[in-house]
């Protein structure tokens, strides 16, 4: 009897602990990618996939070659002229990596700035979603864990909260979020369908590609304990102001002594300015300016050049791989500007590494002053990718620490073990075969001839032209009249500006010393436009001509986002619409676009609001206007906006 007693007692110790064994040593990762018959839009994966014509980019050229052909394939389809091949499973590895790859940023979002360390954590948002009963949701309804002030904002223990994070009709996972066991802890990482895809609330279905227009990054980061350790997404742009006699000195890189802000003031300040951001938007800079726009769609195919200043110009598939590469490459992880810190923002790479570090969530990654060390050296010692920038999962292109107009601050996310740019490349093919979903109803077939006609007649088709709907031309910032700070935002990377180098896509990663070394052609774009597009040579920056493709799944508009209306024509702005938790209305907010008056009280309302003015959004600008000042009927302003709302890829 006694020997059974004691076996009752070990056996389930047993078990525990082999469970936290399997856990320490197999490290499991979950997340969730839908299968694609679940989805609200099913991606346009052509034939030509699957038949006999093979389908290449070389450097953003496409080119196609029949399989069956005796003709020899052309000298330009080989890896060492950038050649990558368009396949079945190539689309694949895209859609998987786009739902599940985190490049390894639940470092920096988990250990670093502790995204589930405070009210908001795992276990109340695995309530929250237990509460759904498989019902899904595109705005989870959060509890907090414990007491908050942050911003001026005060929460108590229980305190519900919108974190805009999206579950699929069956989903026991946010959209975009994974969730590891790593080094005895469980981290949280963020992947890219966080921001693009959205649950249809009246089907319960994904829907691809669309933006996650009320996802609260904002006040999900501020909730953050060391949210400071995003400051170069907000307007701290001096941290010497938030230096106290009681701070401490740490060696900086010159040899000499220099002072980190005090954690606590830095903190309040970045919270301080995380809490104004509208729900749906993010700062996707780092210039020291709280610049924020909408979360961008990714109906992509033919929207060239990429992001809204069109930076992203040259290199596979005309410019979406240099695009992709600069969400994790550069916004997911604020150390992966150490080395450049000095030149960007004139911050000493040991302050900028120990402001960073100072109050990181997890004590293992949190900097100590009084140890001497330098930070870098320090995060060294902890780093999980040694040679590189940051802990992501990145390589350094060949002539860093300079960057480049295909790499803008110098790195490539690559995990070990695929070739070059494969996963980036992968998602940017797959990018390409999403389309928006087919409206249920569509307007009357003279109602959309008629607003083809006015598209026409007022000559919205002399920029957006061609197949989708974008002529691919950059504007300056004073020919289109938008908000301007966006523009500019890469103005500081004039400063360490190289050469356009990278490696042929068949080098393995890690990369091997004698790797070779390749220029990426930017021959097809005009050097004006380039400089244009990062805002080089006091140009002031400009704003790419959008496509029109998805409308209907991605307003609010224009290049801040600040074309905002809601369902009711008095909700203008976007204070009166996204701020409250109301979804901007397509129709309303297009008319807005178009409609002198109505733009008026939405660039008037952007502007009385103090949140909306520390954040750069104005609505201003683009003042092509379709109404009555300008001679068109309200039936013709009316089929115009239908027409926009229904255009599909040609």
């Amino acid at each position: 009897m006694r020997k059974s007693r004691w076996l009752w007692l070990i056996v389930p110790v047993l078990a525990i602990g082999a469970v936290w064994l399997t856990l320490y040593l197999l490290e499991p990762e979950y997340s969730y990618t839908p299968p694609i018959g679940k989805l609200e839009n099913k991606p346009e994966l052509r034939s030509s996939q699957h038949g006999p014509v093979r389908q290449f980019d070389v450097w953003g050229k496409s080119v196609k070659l029949h399989a069956n052909s005796r003709q020899p394939s052309p000298s330009s389809l080989s890896p060492d002229d950038g050649a990558v091949e368009i396949t079945p499973d190539m689309l694949e590895l895209g859609r998987k990596t786009l739902y599940e790859q985190t490049f390894g940023n639940e470092i920096f979002l988990s250990d670093v700035l502790g995204i589930v360390s405070g009210p908001l954590t795992i276990k109340s948002i695995s309530k929250a979603i237990a509460k759904l009963k498989g019902a899904g949701t595109s705005n989870l309804e959060v509890a907090l864990e414990e007491d908050i002030t942050v911003g001026g904002l005060s929460f108590k223990k229980g305190d519900i909260i919108k974190t805009g994070f999206d579950v699929a009709k069956g989903s026991y996972m946010p959209v975009g979020l994974t969730v590891k066991y790593q080094e005895g802890r469980v981290k949280v990482g963020v992947t890219c369908m966080a921001c693009h895809a959205t649950v249809n609330d009246e089907t319960g279905r994904l829907v691809e590609g669309a933006p996650n227009a009320d996802l609260n990054l904002g006040l999900v980061l501020a909730l953050a304990p060391n949210s400071a350790a995003f400051f170069t997404h907000t307007d701290v742009d001096n941290l010497v102001q938030y230096v106290k006699n009681s701070s401490p000195l740490i060696p900086n890189s010159k040899g000499g002594k220099e002072a980190l802000p005090d954690a606590q003031l830095l903190e309040k300040a970045v919270d301080d300015n995380l809490v104004k951001w509208a729900p749906g938007y993010f700062d996707t800079t780092v210039d020291l300016i709280s610049d924020i726009t909408q979360i961008p769609d990714m109906f992509t195919k033919g929207d060239y050049p990429y992001s809204w200043s069109g930076f992203a110009a040259i290199g596979p598939f005309k410019g979406l791989s240099s695009f992709t590469n600069n969400v994790h490459a550069q916004n997911t992880d604020s150390l992966s500007q150490m080395d450049v810190s000095d030149s960007f923002f004139g911050i000493d790479k040991e302050v900028y590494v120990g402001t960073i570090l100072q109050n990181a969530a997890n004590p293992k990654y949190r900097y100590d002053p009084k140890s001497g060390m330098k930070p870098s050296v320090f995060f060294d010692t902890l780093d999980p990718n040694p040679g590189t920038a940051g802990a992501n999962e990145v390589i350094k292109i060949p002539n860093y620490p300079k960057v480049s107009a295909f790499a803008p601050n110098g790195l490539y996310v690559n995990t070990p073990g695929y070739k070059v740019g494969e996963q980036v490349n992968a998602m940017s093919a797959y990018q390409n075969v999403i389309r928006p979903p087919v409206p249920k109803q569509t307007p009357k077939p003279e109602t959309l001839a008629l607003g083809k006609e006015i598209f026409r007649k007022a000559q919205c088709i002399t920029c957006h032209a061609g197949d989708a709907f974008n002529n691919h031309r950059i504007l300056p910032v004073k020919e289109i009249g938008t908000e301007p700070a966006r523009a500019r935002a890469f103005f500081p990377t004039e400063n360490d500006f190289g050469k356009s180098l990278f490696y042929p896509p068949d080098t393995p990663v890690p990369l091997p010393k004698d790797a070779k070394v390749v220029e990426v052609p930017s021959g097809d774009v005009e050097p004006d436009q380039l400089t244009l597009g990062l805002g080089h040579k006091n140009t002031g920056g400009g704003y790419k001509v959008k496509g029109l493709i998805g409308l209907r799944w991605s307003a609010p508009y224009l290049h801040d986002g600040g074309v905002a209306v809601g369902p009711e024509l008095t909700q203008v702005g976007v204070s009166a619409t996204l701020m409250k938790g109301i979804s901007p209305d397509p129709y309303n907010s297009l008319k807005a676009m178009v409609d002198r008056n109505l733009r008026e009280l939405v660039v008037k309302a952007n502007r009385e609001d103090q949140r909306l003015k520390d954040t750069s959004v104005t609505g201003q600008g683009h003042e092509y206007w379709v109404d009555e000042t300008t001679g068109y009927t309200k039936e013709q302003q009316d089929a115009l906006i239908q027409y926009l709302l229904n255009l599909k890829l040609k």
